[in-house]
């Protein structure tokens, strides 16, 4: 024991590197112990990952508190390391501070969180985590069409949330509104086409129109929006070629393309059966006239 006084007498400095590091060390390996017994011990997955997330930023201000107060001794000198300390990495992380406070700012505001499917700085996907500094997305889209994933993992700066627009699917309100578009030949008996349509539609997207008015109903309640009009909508426009059918309806953020799939599986067989009185266009060419050919023999 004497020795290690005298060596600690004559290493003043480098014992409290050591210490220092120790001290670190325990406060990471208490933060992993806490957040393995929250692991085993909270059933539900929503709770376990919030209260992870909590005890890991809680250890890391504990980390930063512990760093000054260590190094410095007292009050007086704690706040003035605490001004050079915010004055130096203001300039030198400023992406990494604005990352920090884009987290704070995402769990405070709740912009966001796991299981959201949201579209920011050009890039769509669904949130699988947030941490302290980035946001994990499984991206959709890219070279896949419709709403796929494309198998590739995103992380984001939480800085982008300060930088421009978040598309957010599925907070408050988890339905989009979509679109079909049906070519009718000009013969065809539109009032058939219009009623095969309209009543495909309410039988296929009863489940959605009715889970959407209650839910719609909230969200005009908690934002300045008006009324919308939730039932499927068929509005007809004349072109060159065919009579335009367009279907406008509400549907579920993450069921668009099997929604869609199925309206126009069950129309195309519904129109089959109306022996030629609804007829499906396609682009035609007509041609009026044939110019005339001369030929010379000679």
């Amino acid at each position: 024991m004497e020795q290690i006084k005298n060596w600690i007498a004559e290493n003043p400095t480098l014992y409290s590197i050591i210490a220092y590091v120790l001290l670190v060390v325990f406060v990471l390996i208490l933060i992993q112990l806490l957040r393995r017994f929250l692991r085993r011990q909270v059933s539900d997955s929503t709770a376990r990952y919030k209260s992870q997330k909590g005890i890991e930023i809680i250890g890391y201000v504990i980390l930063i508190l512990l760093t000054f107060s260590y190094f410095t001794g007292n009050i007086k000198d704690f706040t003035l390391a605490i001004g050079l300390f915010t004055a130096g990495i203001a300039i030198t992380l400023q992406e990494l501070i604005l990352s920090i406070a884009g987290s704070l700012y995402i769990f405070i505001v709740k912009v966001y969180k796991p299981g959201d499917r949201i579209e920011i700085n050009g890039i769509k996907g669904d949130v699988i985590d947030v941490d302290s500094i980035y946001t994990t997305m499984m991206e959709i889209g890219q070279w896949v069409s419709s709403d796929n994933y494309s198998g590739r993992l995103v992380k984001l700066s939480n800085a982008f949330v300060f930088k421009g627009p978040i598309y957010n699917y599925s907070q408050d309100f988890p339905f989009i509104w979509d679109e079909l578009n049906l070519p009718i030949t000009y013969d065809s008996n539109v009032e058939l086409a219009k009623s095969i349509v309209i009543k495909i539609a309410s039988n296929i997207l009863s489940e959605f129109t009715a889970s959407s008015k209650s839910q719609w109903n909230e969200v005009v309640n908690k934002y300045y929006i008006e009324a919308a009009m939730l039932d499927p909508t068929l509005a007809i426009s004349l072109t060159d070629n065919w009579i335009q059918f367009n279907l406008r309806y509400i549907v579920n953020y993450k069921r668009r393309r099997s929604t869609k799939h199925l309206l126009f599986d069950a129309i195309h067989k519904k129109i089959k059966t109306t022996n030629g009185e609804v007829t499906l266009a396609s682009t035609t060419l007509e041609l009026i006239k044939i110019p005339e050919v001369k030929i010379n023999t000679d």
